[in-house]
């Protein structure tokens, strides 16, 4: 059993590794880096995948990484650890692929038996998520504009909410000035808005990676 975990901040990844090893884990390979945790999931073919959705190249890149793993491998499961407790987000993640999501304020043994249920081919979920996300979705989230954006116009939205550039958007995700500028002209007329001020206080309202929900990357 291998286990991939990708992380930017050491002391989660050691917790990980100490709790991995409780759980029987012999072989654990971390990373700080989405690019590099792709790269060693290429190379080293683990048994599973543990990921974060915020890391310091992109708020959220984390569900852009699952989602291009998941054009290679539709089999290898993943975990997601992340301190986002949005339903929406959460649902979005397991969308686009992801077999588990706990939070990484939860007790170790839960996050072990999350690790186990996910190791064996089920899903996992806490109770507390589930209901989050079951109601969200029995309401259809009408409340929330972003249901229909993709997961990349997601994850720049996020970085708008930050108070960031388009050039700096552009070089933590590694694409031109004009793709961002492009996307934000989508999400303009997606999202109903004129202005960039007016798609920035959407995202301001709605997602909880934003200064105003009072969320850091997690």
């Amino acid at each position: 059993m291998q286990v991939l975990v990708i992380d930017d901040h050491p002391i989660v990844l050691e917790g990980c590794r100490q709790l991995l090893k409780f759980a029987g884990v012999k072989k654990i390979v971390q990373t700080h880096s989405l690019a590099e945790g792709f790269r060693l999931y290429r190379s080293k073919k683990p048994d599973v995948i543990i990921v974060d959705l915020a890391m310091h190249n992109g708020a959220l890149g984390g569900l852009s990484f699952i989602k291009r793993l998941r054009l290679h491998d539709t089999h290898t499961p993943i975990l997601v650890f992340s301190m986002h407790n949005d339903p929406f987000i959460v649902s979005r993640a397991l969308k686009i692929g992801a077999n588990g999501y706990i939070l990484k304020d939860t007790p170790g043994e839960e996050i072990v038996k999350a690790f186990e249920k996910v190791r064996d081919g089920a899903p996992y979920l806490s109770h507390e998520l589930a209901s989050e996300v079951a109601f969200m979705e029995a309401r259809g989230r009408t409340q929330n504009p972003l249901g229909a954006i993709t997961v990349r116009e997601l994850q720049i939205l996020s970085l708008l909410a930050e108070g960031k550039p388009y050039g700096e958007i552009a070089a933590s995700l590694h694409v031109s000035y004009k793709t961002i500028a492009n996307t934000c002209g989508q999400l303009k007329a997606k999202l109903g808005v004129r202005s960039l001020p007016e798609l920035m206080r959407i995202a301001i309202e709605y997602l909880p990676s934003s200064p105003a929900k009072s969320f850091k990357e997690a």
